[in-house]
């Protein structure tokens, strides 16, 4: 690693689905130190009987955060952007949106999985896709606006991912980016492009699907207005701009095989492969080949994780059923809570019931119900069942990673933020028979910002990324004892 002689600082915008932050990084002693300038609140707004985004006002936010960098004193020499995947927005000849930029949970996919296979197999957009089949990706968006807005599709010039479009904001370039891309479900796992053949057979139209750019490419300068506003210029980089894929590049391990769940909102198990897997064996299993640094494919799959925790949390707070929102109902304490409590109920966490619920504990009640177990009735008790039903989703997805890909694995690194939950920690130790190592919890922030590190020389390669992640931040291992 080269020393470096000035501090340069390198901006990390992670914007996920409840929130977005600002985590400025520089190297001090051959270590990644961390600041966190600015935090926000996002969500989903319902507008016209429909799950959106208000994209403006994430852009705003986004340069709130970069104003406090220059006001510290700390203005960044480059910057990226992450968020959540398979989300868009489509742009006119004149740059303008059409329509909103509609959010993953949004109903209008209903029966739209029917309408693609009726123009190709679910088989083989799976052998040609190596994408698992999940409601909300954007094949399946992009048929819903087909059927019922096909004038959008005919006035469209462009498609940008949600992070594509906000770097366009800033810098006036259009790039799309790869592992944000291939959760569309329209790109070749093999070729790493898009499936111009899917995407005529889908009726979609070719010219808004403009050339796959890699992560650690330069999107480009601040427009001048922008550094106007904002009173600096730096560089704007592309990272793993998909979330998950920033978070697996933080692994804080050097080994070959790896296996992994990026924990938040969503719990993402799996492992790196260098080739995809297309197979019938991983299509039944519903992993997925999604793109990753350096051309790795993070081979994994979607469980629904601390969502539900998430929203049990809300109905808490809001005194749903008559529970006090007085008491503490911080993660930290309804994790303990739970670890207290005495309830063995379990439910599938994969369940379309929990995707988008009007109420997550009458999801889970009803579940329970129908299986014949008992129903949780206190806070802690429904955040038992979740925690404990996690972790059983969990152990069930290492089995079919090892039987797919014919390895046995030891360890598995937690990154993210569910890496702080300790008790689903032991759960998880417990239900998989594996050591559990977790953390670091800024997993995405810091993978955003790895991509800068190695485009500007600080590190060779991912490999030494991941070197320096071990020996910049502590984790914890958990280990289960009969």
């Amino acid at each position: 690693m080269d020393k470096m002689t000035d501090t340069k600082y390198f901006l990390a915008i992670d914007i996920g689905a409840s929130s977005g932050r600002h985590i400025l990084a520089h190297i001090e002693d051959g270590k990644i130190c961390l600041e966190e300038m600015y935090r926000f609140s996002n969500g989903m707004d319902d507008e016209a009987g429909h799950k959106i985004w208000n994209i403006n006002r994430l852009f705003s936010e986004i340069k709130e955060g970069m104003k406090m960098c220059a006001l510290a004193g700390k203005a960044p020499v480059s910057m990226a952007i992450d968020t959540w995947a398979v989300d868009y927005v489509l742009l006119d000849d004149k740059d303008m949106m059409l329509g909103p930029c509609f959010a993953y949970r949004d109903i209008r996919t209903e029966n739209m999985d029917e309408e693609v296979y009726k123009l190709i197999s679910e088989k083989e957009l799976y052998s040609r896709t190596g994408i698992q089949k999940a409601i909300f990706n954007t094949i399946y968006q992009l048929m819903s606006v087909k059927c019922n807005h096909p004038e959008w599709l005919d006035k469209a010039e462009t498609l940008l991912m949600v992070p594509d479009y906000l770097n366009f904001l800033l810098t006036g370039v259009k790039k799309q980016e790869y592992t944000n891309a291939s959760t569309t479900q329209l790109v070749n796992a093999e070729r790493c492009s898009w499936d111009r053949d899917l995407i005529s057979r889908l009726g979609f139209p070719q010219k808004i699907f403009k050339e796959i750019s890699e992560p650690g490419t330069v999107v480009g300068n601040l427009k001048q207005d922008i550094r106007k506003e904002l009173g600096f210029d730096c560089l704007v980089i592309l990272p793993a701009t998909h979330d998950t894929g920033s978070a697996v590049m933080s692994v804080p391990s050097t080994d070959e095989d790896i296996l992994y769940i990026s924990s938040g909102t969503w719990s993402l198990l799996g492992t790196e492969l260098k080739e995809p897997d297309t197979s019938q064996d991983a299509a039944n299993a519903n992993f997925t080949n999604e793109g990753g640094y350096d051309h790795r494919y993070r081979f994994l799959k979607n469980i629904m994780g601390l969502w539900m925790i998430q929203s049990v949390q809300k109905e808490f707070i809001q005194g749903v059923n008559g529970f006090d929102p007085r008491d503490d109902y911080s993660f930290g304490n309804i994790c303990k809570k739970a670890s207290h409590t005495d309830i063995s109920s379990v439910v599938d966490a994969n369940d379309q019931i929990f995707l988008a619920p009007e109420s997550m504990i009458e999801a889970i009640k009803i579940k329970c119900t129908e299986t014949g177990q008992k129903v949780p009735e206190s806070p802690w008790e429904i955040a038992r069942v979740i925690y404990r039903s996690l972790a059983v989703c969990y152990k069930n997805a290492v089995k079919e990673m090892e039987s797919i890909t014919n390895k046995k694995y030891s360890t598995i690194h937690i990154v993210g933020g569910g890496s702080k939950a300790e008790w689903l920690n032991e759960l998880t130790a417990q239900e998989t028979g594996l050591k559990v190592t977790a953390g670091p919890g800024e997993a995405t922030a810091i993978g955003n910002i790895g991509a800068q590190l190695i485009y500007a020389g600080v590190y060779k390669d991912l490999y030494a990324f991941r070197k320096g992640v071990a020996e910049s931040f502590s984790v914890r291992d958990y280990i289960y004892k009969k």
